[in-house]
C-alpha cells in the first residue's frame, strides 16, 4: 500500500466490520460507545503495524466525531454518526495555504444565498480526502466577525466540489493527503442543535 500510495479497499471494509471506525460513536448510533483513551489504544496498536491505517482511523475518531457529536441535531447524529461508524470515512478540512490551521484566518468563504450557503475556496493537506464520504469543512461566513463558522459540503463530484492534487509524501504514503477545491459549491442550510457556534451542515454522500 505504501509503494502504491493507495489504501486497500478490502482493509477499509474490515476496519468497519471490526468496529474500529466507530470506537467513540455512541452505541445508539451503531458505534462501540468507547472512550477517547480506548480509541487511542486502537490507533496506537494499528499504527505499530502501518501508521497510514492508524491515520485513517484517527481522523474520523478524533476530529470528525468530536466536532459533529456536540453540535449536531439528533436527526443529524442518527444519519451521519451512524454512517461514520458503519461504512463512511470522515475527513476534517481546516488547513489552507495562507492560514495553515488558524481557524480565524480562513480564506474559504461561505456566502448565504436564500436557504443555502455557497462555498468558494481551497483546502490543503486534507487527510483521508480520497477515501472520505463525509467532510467537515471550515469556512468564514463574516470576515469582520470575531468567530468563524463551519459546514459540510455536498458530495464529491457534485457541482462546485472536487478533489485536487494528492501530495506525494516521504512516508505514510497510503494515507491520502489532498487538496479540496470549492467553486460556487452550494451547501443546504441546516441548523445545529447547540448554539456555541453558528454553523451550517449538509451531508457529503458518495
Amino acid at each position: 500500500m505504501d509503494e502504491a500510495q493507495q489504501m486497500d479497499a478490502g482493509l477499509i471494509r474490515q476496519m468497519f466490520e471490526l468496529g474500529l471506525m466507530g470506537i467513540e460513536v455512541p452505541e445508539q448510533y451503531g458505534g462501540a460507545g468507547g472512550t477517547f483513551f480506548e480509541a487511542i489504544l486502537g490507533v496506537e496498536a494499528i499504527s505499530s503495524v502501518d501508521p497510514s491505517v492508524g491515520v485513517l482511523v484517527d481522523v474520523p475518531e478524533h476530529a470528525v466525531h468530536q466536532c459533529a457529536d456536540p453540535l449536531a441535531t439528533e436527526d443529524q447524529k442518527s444519519r451521519y454518526l451512524t454512517r461514520l461508524a458503519q461504512d463512511t470515512i470522515g475527513a476534517y478540512a481546516l488547513s489552507e495555504a495562507s492560514s495553515g490551521s488558524d481557524a480565524f484566518a480562513l480564506q474559504t468563504r461561505a456566502v448565504k444565498r436564500g436557504d443555502d450557503y455557497v462555498l468558494n475556496g481551497q483546502k490543503l493537506w486534507i487527510t483521508n480526502a480520497r477515501e472520505a464520504g463525509l467532510f467537515i469543512v471550515f469556512a468564514t461566513l463574516d470576515p469582520a466577525a470575531d468567530t468563524r463558522n463551519h459546514g459540510v459540503p455536498g458530495r464529491e463530484g457534485a457541482a462546485g466540489f472536487k478533489l485536487g492534487k494528492k501530495e506525494d509524501k516521504l512516508g505514510i504514503r497510503a494515507s491520502s493527503t489532498c487538496e479540496l477545491i470549492f467553486t460556487d459549491c452550494v451547501v443546504p442550510r441546516l441548523r445545529y442543535s447547540a448554539n456555541r457556534a453558528r454553523a451550517t451542515r449538509s451531508p457529503l454522500r458518495r
